[in-house]
């Protein structure tokens, strides 16, 4: 699990947006970019090319 004070700096490196820890804590995700960035051994690999894009939310109705 990552620390608060690491969560508050770390940002999307494809939009600079926030991220925020999946329910698992094993990775974090990016809203605006819907891009979900694992955590391996502790440690966010916060590459683009290593994230994977998670499915479109559904539209409200």
């Amino acid at each position: 699990m990552l620390n608060q004070e690491l969560l508050d700096i770390l940002a999307c490196p494809q939009c600079k947006g926030p991220v925020r820890p999946t329910a698992k804590q094993d990775g974090l995700i990016c809203d605006r970019c819907r891009l979900l960035y694992e955590i391996r051994d502790g440690i966010p690999i916060m590459l683009i090319d290593e994230a994977k894009p998670l499915p479109p939310e559904p539209e409200p109705r």
